[in-house]
């Protein structure tokens, strides 16, 4: 792409763009036009579909209401105690098939034939009874606007027509059977029939019978689009109507083939849900949209479903063709394009040609490449022949304005040089048109008058001064310069000598100081450290103190506990007695239970002893023959006499027991008011406990605040004893930086320097050189700790030249209250 020329780079653009551009475009359009087609498709075929399984459904329903009538007509008349004739029955069924021309068949058949009409009595010769006698008519349309009159079989509650509607007890269809007709034909039969109940008891059944050909004549002969075509399932899956006949009759699941979309079918027509879905139709090999419609059979649950297939080329046809075309016209009209644009590029690209020719020999002249440039020649008066002659007078001004610049350029490098060797006092005097670099030629003018001002005319005197500076020679000057940098370089020359002349004075009267600084140091760092001494001894006394007081707090809480537990052993010394209190009650209660049972057994031995009196006064009686039994009597009292004597040394012990119980229990009370007694003591002495304890706590916190505060004095002593050591090594430090700088000082020359003296600074002393007094020392809490000092502060304290000194605005009052 990149060794394309221009012209053909832009043929394939604007053909590639005119291909996307149709492309989408039919893209697009063809997308919209078959959702629309296929959208009205579905539309239109779901709302046939529906139009003819109405149609069906309104056949079936009325099938439904036929049956319905029937069962009215019998019902009213066995509860209205209505008399029907069998020629009325008859005649009545016959008027069913005539108004109802997609029937075949109507029939009664009764189980119990009591209710209604009288058996066959040999009168009648019509052939509807049963060879029980049994009114059972079944009236057929013979297809001539005759019908034929013959009786229906014995009720058996197990025939395919009857058992639906007896089982249900409610309007029920069959499924599809096989039939033959009169003339030996064989057709799909269905029978719908309803029950006839009394008293919630089905007494007879009445129904009508339709053949399926005419359903399947009706349906199959529709036909959607070209090739399309239905199907028509009943309730129980087999095949009523479809567009091969070989079909018809089977179930629909076999024919499936376990086809997923075709289950799935079934699956709905159960919840009584249209489905649709996209396959191969076996019918006619091709993809087709297939759309299944149930519809109920009544009330009961049951549904039909009318399936639609119809082949998806044929619905998209006007699609198709829309594309077709939108495919032909976007060939044609890139052909167009394409040759329109190869006839402009040839021109195009011929004047482009000649402009590049021109600049690229502009170019090499802006390049130094060649000394001259070629004109542009194109005559026309076309937009080309405009760019050329603008071209051309913009080359003649650029290589003017060329020739100029370098004229400048070679102004600029003389006045760089003369600059380079230190002289600022020179300009540029070549002129240009072009603004940018006059801009520049004056800024340039302008910076050297300004440095020339600013600094100096010659930057080789300033140098050699300088270099004086740095051999610390501050006595040479700048002379005949009117720079600024110049004047403040002299200016800078005499403040650098005033300094050096003050900083020797300074260091001069620094070391005089700092000697009677290391004086005063050395007396503080001997009283701090008498300080620190003394308070460590109080401290270490405070501290035996606050032990002995902790031990005294500590014991006392013991005492405490131990009062508590005290408490818990003399009240469960008191529960147990109100327990021994409770079990000598029941232990009396269980003895007069006791007494009770020994006064029965008391009364027994009476009466058994008085039994035995009577036997032996029969014994006597009886002579001889009494004997036996007089020795047994006298056993038996003998036994009485002993119970008696046993029951009476029993009630002896329980009454024993009874009063030991009740001493018991006399005793368990003293125990429970002794031990009532022992806890009121035992509290008083607890609060008591309890008061020495507070008081321990409080003596304990004191202490430990005192020593805390001599512990902090402590601290700071023997802070200030150290800051007392790094003073004096400070002091020294000062001493040898004071040597330091008048010995700097000595070295450099500058004007003044031998008549330089210490100043004369008047220090007040004292017989003890500093007044250190004693912080002032705030009551301390518990629970705030005091912390060392900073390393901020340590810094400080070694940086400061001077030793800053607070004294005490607190009264001893304060240390009175503390």
């Amino acid at each position: 792409m990149k060794n394309l020329n221009f012209g053909t780079k832009l043929i394939l653009i604007l053909v590639a763009s005119v291909i996307v551009s149709l492309g989408t475009m039919i893209f697009f359009t063809t997308k919209k036009q078959y959702e629309n087609a296929e959208n009205q498709a579905k539309e239109y075929i779901k709302a046939t579909v529906k139009s003819y399984a109405n149609e069906q459904k309104a056949i079936f329903d009325g099938t439904i209401d036929v049956v319905n009538s029937m069962v009215n007509r019998v019902e009213t008349a066995i509860k209205t105690d209505e008399k029907l004739t069998k020629a009325g029955m008859v005649e009545f069924q016959k008027n069913i098939l005539k108004n109802n021309d997609f029937l075949y068949t109507a029939w009664i058949g009764f189980e119990d034939d009591s209710y209604l009409f009288d058996r066959y009595d040999g009168s009648d010769k019509n052939p509807y009874y049963t060879p029980k006698g049994v009114f059972q008519p079944l009236v057929t349309a013979n297809g001539n606007g005759k019908y034929d009159l013959e009786f229906l079989p014995e009720f058996n509650k197990n025939d395919i027509y009857l058992k639906n509607a007896v089982e249900s007890k409610k309007v029920s269809i069959t499924e599809p059977y096989e039939y033959e007709m009169s003339g030996g034909k064989k057709v799909l039969m269905a029978t719908v029939s309803a029950p006839i109940i009394i008293n919630d008891k089905v007494i007879g059944v009445v129904g009508v019978d339709f053949t399926l050909e005419a359903i399947n004549n009706a349906i199959s002969s529709i036909t959607l689009f070209d090739t399309g075509y239905f199907i028509f399932i009943e309730p129980s899956g087999a095949i009523i109507s479809h567009k091969d006949s070989k079909r018809v009759g089977k179930i629909y699941a076999d024919t499936a083939n376990g086809d997923i979309d075709r289950m799935n079918i079934l699956e709905n027509q159960k919840q009584g849900k249209s489905y649709e879905f996209y396959t191969l139709a076996k019918a006619t090999g091709k993809t087709s949209y297939f759309y299944s419609y149930p519809f109920e059979f009544g009330d009961t649950k049951r549904y039909f479903v009318l399936i639609s297939a119809s082949a998806e080329e044929e619905y998209l046809k006007s699609a198709n063709d829309v594309r077709n075309f939108s495919l032909i016209f976007a060939l044609v009209v890139t052909g167009l394009i394409v040759a329109i644009v190869m006839y402009s590029m040839r021109t195009l690209s011929k004047n482009l040609t000649i402009i590049s020719s021109g600049l690229l020999g502009f170019f090499s002249f802006l390049n130094k490449e060649t000394t001259t440039t070629k004109q542009i020649e194109i005559n026309s008066n076309d937009e080309f022949g405009t760019m050329a002659k603008v071209i051309n007078e913009n080359i003649k001004k650029t290589q003017d304005l060329i020739n100029q610049d370098s004229a400048l350029i070679d102004d600029v490098k003389r006045v760089v040089d003369i600059v380079k060797s230190g002289h600022l006092d020179t300009k540029i005097e070549k002129s240009t048109q072009n603004i940018g670099l006059e801009e520049l030629k004056n800024s340039f003018n302008e910076m050297l008058e300004v440095t020339r001002e600013n600094v100096c005319s010659d930057i080789n005197k300033v140098i050699a001064l300088l270099e004086d500076f740095s051999r610390l020679n501050f006595r040479s000057r700048l002379e005949n310069d009117n720079g600024k940098i110049a004047n403040g370089i002299n200016n800078l020359a005499s403040i650098i000598n005033d300094m050096l002349k003050e900083n020797k004075s300074n260091g001069m009267t620094l070391e005089q100081s700092s000697k009677e600084l290391l004086e005063d140091v050395d007396r503080l760092n001997l009283s701090s450290n008498e300080a620190a001494a003394s308070l460590e001894e109080t401290a270490a006394a405070l501290e035996e103190i606050t032990s002995n007081i902790r031990n005294n707090t500590e014991n006392i809480a013991k005492m405490s506990q131990y009062s508590n537990e005290i408490i818990k052993a003399s009240a469960s010394g008191e529960a147990l007695a109100n327990e021994t209190t409770n079990a000598m009650d029941e232990i009396n209660s269980k003895v007069n239970m006791v007494n009770d049972a020994i006064s029965v057994i008391d009364q027994i031995a009476f009466q058994t002893n008085i039994l035995s009196l009577n036997a032996a006064v029969e014994a006597a009686t009886a002579g001889e023959a009494g004997k036996g039994f007089a020795v047994v009597a006298q056993e038996v009292r003998n036994l009485a006499t002993r119970s008696a004597e046993a029951a009476k040394e029993i009630k002896n012990i329980v009454e024993d027991a009874t009063i030991k119980a009740n001493e018991g229990k006399t005793i368990a009370t003293n125990m429970i008011d002794g031990y009532k007694g022992l806890n009121e003591s035992i509290s008083k002495t607890i609060n008591l406990i309890s008061d020495i304890e507070m008081s321990s706590k409080e003596q304990l916190s004191g202490i430990e605040q005192i020593n805390d505060a001599v512990n902090e004095l402590d601290r700071q002593t023997q802070q200030n004893a150290m800051i007392a050591t790094e003073a004096n090594d400070i002091a020294m430090n000062l001493d040898e930086v004071a040597k330091l700088i008048v010995e700097d000082a000595n070295k450099k020359e500058f004007n003044g320097k031998t008549s330089v003296e210490a100043k004369n600074i008047n220090t007040k002393r004292t017989s003890s050189n500093l007044e250190i007094s004693i912080k002032e020392v705030k009551p301390l809490k518990k629970e705030k700790d005091k912390s060392n000092l900073s390393s901020k502060e340590s810094e400080n304290i070694k940086t400061k030249s001077k030793f800053e000194v607070i004294s005490d605005s607190s009264s001893n009052d304060e240390w009175e209250s503390f």
